[in-house]
């Protein structure tokens, strides 16, 4: 168990350092973050600009200032000169991250002195979108290679930045992205929605809380992906992409609560009651009711909503942090496992609320972490929760051996190990159709427990329930009555032989070589409810001490019964 709890350690630093720090060659440029970077500089718009104007005026242009200290508002993005390209006639693609904003126009000067400009507002950016969220403009050369790109930006909230990540791509290198990306977002897909009906199938049946949490996170995560990818300007064409951005936020935030009420329910119930319960459902509510914000004013408030949801998102690690240590003090069965698949979520957490905060520089992986982080947390919280159920049905397993255990106890007379007279009785009760009752009664036990002491006794007992039980079939009851009364209760066809029991009984060898005896009394009749069997029981009884007043060892029987019409 140590060395397997130092493999999950292992493995969970191994999977914040995955979110942390991707690989050096994906920043180097795959999937969405394609083709050459561009450097920006960045003014306001003043009265009476123009492309042209600006184009021929650089020196406006600030290349040290980061672009969101600039606060919200109108702006023209300046690139530095663009490269050679390896062939000049070929289109050149302009790549860059989907921001708020109104509207913007992308211009492009070639070396001639032409200037052509593509102009979208909130829908036609939505239109533009690739894999990734990324907005791309595709421009054709008429003769002379572009040289220079210039942006007008309005309406921007520049929360993040003005031109976020420009990259000059071929076509290749743009479908390339998409392809890869459709890989990974569809891998995404395929994984969440096979555990969506797994978990939901399995809550069904076992109504497990933390599975219904569970499956609302991996509802509230496909919705997201399939906002934050870009696909849902492609199934939505009418639908504006600061409306897409905003549904985004709502499902993080929706896909926020679930994920801690999923830890919330995850652990045993005595590990988080107190404070650490509280703190995760304080937060609980605070992405509940940013959610409703920004659905009720996030259009005219996203620059505060957004720092108010980047704040609390990055409170989430500490709850869960705070959950974890009271798991670890309180020596939780499933820590292991889940801070193990928790961990890359965790480190998105806290590097998207950096980022958000401005702590952070922008890089496509950390603005496209949730996905990666969620993809591995959805992988191994899949073995966390097959774990959680193997302890479930480990302890329910227990429990019904537990129970089991003890209705025998309650059941079994403890000298004997036969049935005691209540279980007995309760067992009779049961059946139905006409029965045979024989009472056996030890002769002369007084005078057994006087000459070998009640030690001895109680070992005559246990000799003559073991004769008892040999000779019994299965579905016949047996029983030890009281003192040295026992019975035997079931079909006429399954009972022993009189004789032969009377003389396995008086085979038995016991202490100091004693010989005992047995009287029996026999009556056969109707078992249907309580009447039946005091009749029956009553009449099993006199014939008893018939045998007893004949002279012991023998049997004595009663008229049969009859069978009411």
């Amino acid at each position: 168990m140590i060395r397997i709890g130092r493999m999950l350690w292992i493995a969970l630093l191994l999977a914040i350092g995955s979110v942390w720090a991707p690989p050096a060659h994906a920043q180097a440029g795959t999937m969405g973050n394609v083709g050459r970077a561009i450097a920006t500089c960045i003014s306001r718009v003043r009265l009476g600009d123009t492309p042209a104007g600006m184009f021929a005026r650089p020196d406006r242009f600030d290349c040290t200032k980061p672009q969101s200290t600039l606060g919200p508002g109108d702006f023209w993005v300046l690139s530095d000169p663009l490269p050679s390209p390896d062939d000049a006639d070929a289109a050149i693609r302009v790549r860059q991250v989907s921001l708020w904003q109104r509207q913007m126009t992308l211009y492009a000067q070639a070396a001639d002195g032409r200037i052509v400009g593509q102009f979208a507002d909130e829908f036609g950016i939505g239109r533009r979108l690739r894999l990734g969220a990324v907005i791309e403009h595709r421009f054709v050369p008429a003769g002379a290679p572009f040289t220079r790109l210039l942006w007008r930006i309005d309406g921007a909230s520049n929360m993040r930045g003005l031109v976020l990540g420009p990259r000059l791509a071929t076509d290749a290198q743009s479908v390339r992205s998409d392809v890869l990306l459709a890989a990974l977002y569809s891998a995404f897909a395929g994984l969440a929605l096979g555990l969506l009906v797994y978990n939901f199938a399995l809550w069904r049946v076992l109504r497990h809380d933390f599975q219904l949490a569970y499956c609302a996170l991996l509802g509230c995560l496909l919705l997201y992906a399939l906002s934050s990818s870009g696909a849902m300007a492609w199934l939505l064409p009418e639908m504006s992409n600061n409306r897409r951005i905003l549904f985004s936020y709502i499902m993080l935030c929706c896909g926020m609560a679930t994920a801690l009420a999923f830890c919330a329910c995850f652990f045993e119930a005595h590990v988080l009651d107190g404070w650490p319960l509280r703190a995760i459902r304080v937060v609980i509510l605070a992405f509940c009711g940013i959610a409703l914000a920004f659905m009720a004013f996030g259009p005219q408030a996203m620059a505060m909503l957004d720092r108010l949801f980047s704040v609390t998102m990055l409170l989430s690690p500490i709850a869960v942090l705070a959950a974890l240590v009271r798991a670890w003090r309180r020596r939780s069965a499933y820590l292991s496992l889940f801070a193990l698949s928790w961990a890359a979520p965790l480190g998105m957490l806290v590097a998207r609320s950096l980022y958000n905060l401005g702590l952070l520089p922008w890089s496509f992986w950390v603005d496209n972490s949730t996905i990666l982080a969620m993809t591995i947390e959805t992988l191994l919280a899949s073995v966390a929760i097959a774990y959680r159920m193997r302890m479930l049905s480990r302890e329910r397993d227990e429990a019904i051996r537990q129970e089991a255990i003890s209705r025998e106890l309650a059941d079994t007379d403890p000298l004997t190990g036969l049935l005691n007279r209540r279980a007995f009785l309760a067992r009779a009760m049961s059946s139905e159709g006409t029965r045979t009752l024989m009472l056996f009664d030890i002769d002369h036990f007084k005078q057994v427990n006087d000459t070998i002491g009640h030690d001895g006794g109680d070992e005559v007992l246990r000799l003559f329930a073991r004769t008892l039980r040999y000779h019994a079939l299965p579905g016949v009851l047996v029983a030890r009555m009281g003192g040295e009364e026992f019975a035997l209760l079931g079909e006429d066809a399954m009972l022993p032989d009189v004789d032969v029991m009377l003389a396995s009984i008086r085979a038995v060898r016991l202490p100091f070589d004693l010989r005992i005896t047995s009287s029996i009394g026999i009556c056969h009749g109707p078992l249907t409810d309580e009447n039946d069997w005091k009749r029956l029981y009553r009449m099993a009884d006199k014939a008893l001490f018939q045998a007893k007043a004949a002279g012991r060892d023998r049997v004595g029987r009663a008229a049969p019964l009859p069978i009411a019409a």
